[in-house]
């Protein structure tokens, strides 16, 4: 006998933040580099700029990961050494994703920096739905333990 599982769609959203012993400047300079995510971001094979702005709105980037998927992501909003917003285009099992990546100075030399993200997911089973948001979460994580240690070992 098979189970009909129900596939709907379904909303999330998930949040990471952490601290990092560096100046505002310096992570903002690594962060901002929109083609630069696979230095930080894990299982990124490259990043390349689909349009002619390399900075602010309207930068449109194409991210293929180690094993061979491609997402496209667009930057909608950009406030400098602060903010920016992005929304994936195509790439996900999702509807809609919208991120931000936002930092804020604790001092001269710590800089708190949030991931945080909206989506919608196409049709899925819930359980499906719940591994992917705890995919994501994992991967923000890890991405961001990444940028701390890559950071943090050149701050002299």
């Amino acid at each position: 006998m098979t189970k009909n599982v129900k596939k709907s769609f379904h909303t999330g959203s998930v949040k990471k933040t952490i601290t990092i012993r560096a100046s505002k400047e310096k992570v903002w300079r690594k962060i901002s580099n929109i083609a630069g995510l696979s230095s930080w971001v894990i299982d990124v094979k490259k990043t390349t700029y689909l349009s002619k702005k390399r900075r602010e709105v309207g930068v449109i980037r194409k991210i293929t990961f180690t094993d061979g998927n491609t997402i496209e992501e667009h930057i909608v909003a950009w406030k400098e050494k602060e903010y920016f917003t992005y929304v994936a285009t195509y790439g996900l099992p999702l509807r809609v994703y919208v991120a931000t990546i936002s930092i804020k100075s604790k001092n001269k030399k710590t800089t708190q920096l949030t991931w945080q993200s909206y989506f919608n997911s196409k049709k899925m089973s819930m359980k499906q739905f719940m591994k992917f948001v705890t995919f994501m979460g994992t991967f923000y994580e890890t991405s961001l333990e990444n940028l701390k240690r890559t950071l943090e070992s050149t701050s002299k």
